[in-house]
């Protein structure tokens, strides 16, 4: 997760994952390869009146020395079925415009649609 989100330092982390959880349902789920951590998963259930019930996706990242190993795939596809078993029919993301090769993932190879620009002010 260190990778992808760079700004926070492990208290930190532990922290917004310990209210996440308890307030708003997110989940966060490893992927492992014997011992090693290859990929992550942080994604969570909201409503809004745009999707209405369904998934967030707040975090996904495999280590960059094994990308393109299939990883991502296997975690954005538990996350799919996670959804479905759970009722909701919908599963949403934002990536950051530099991660060319990330859009190019979720678009060709797990067949998301490009619906929206996120904005983002800092106050």
């Amino acid at each position: 997760m260190k990778q992808l989100r760079t700004h926070l330092d492990e208290r930190g982390f532990l922290q917004l994952v310990e209210e996440a959880t308890q307030k708003e349902g997110y989940k966060l789920v490893a992927l492992y390869d014997y011992d090693q951590v290859v990929a992550v998963t942080g994604f969570m259930p909201m409503i809004t009146l745009y999707n209405g019930r369904f998934i967030w996706v707040c975090d996904l990242v495999t280590d960059s020395r094994l990308r393109s190993n299939g990883y991502g795939e296997i975690l954005l596809t538990y996350v799919q079925n996670w959804a479905k078993e759970n009722g909701f029919d919908l599963v949403s993301l934002s990536s950051g415009l530099q991660r060319t090769d990330a859009h190019r993932f979720y678009e060709e190879k797990m067949d998301y649609d490009k619906v929206s620009y996120v904005f983002l002010k800092r106050i």
